[in-house]
């Protein structure tokens, strides 16, 4: 499960925002569910995601954040030696809500559908 310490640690601070985004940023994509998002291509690509708050709300369980993120997806050629297909990067954009336990600081991130 993904914990986001630094972030919880900082809830109620004028910080959180900044150190949820770096905190977020700093996970691997394969932990975010990106692939779920793509809309223009068919992997997510290599190049480094960013994180933008849209709301933040809580209760008194948990801190929840909506938040859109910006990532390149790839349309994979077939990989053959004679394809003359480059490997082109398409901007890629979803949505997603960020849940975090305020007692453990375990968060759940879930794509937001439309």
């Amino acid at each position: 499960m993904l914990k986001l310490t630094r972030s919880i640690n900082s809830w109620n601070t004028p910080e959180f925002r900044d150190v949820l985004k770096d905190e977020i940023e700093q996970l691997d994509a394969e932990q975010l569910p990106l692939q779920q998002g793509l809309a223009n291509s068919s992997y997510v690509g290599e190049t480094p995601f960013r994180l933008m708050i849209i709301g933040v709300s809580d209760d008194s369980t948990a801190v929840r954040v909506h938040a859109g993120i910006f990532y390149a997806g790839i349309i994979a050629g077939c990989n053959c030696s004679d394809d003359p297909t480059p490997v082109d990067e398409q901007p890629e954009y979803c949505e997603v809500e960020v849940v975090i336990d305020k007692t453990t600081s375990e968060a759940k991130v879930t794509l937001v559908q439309d």
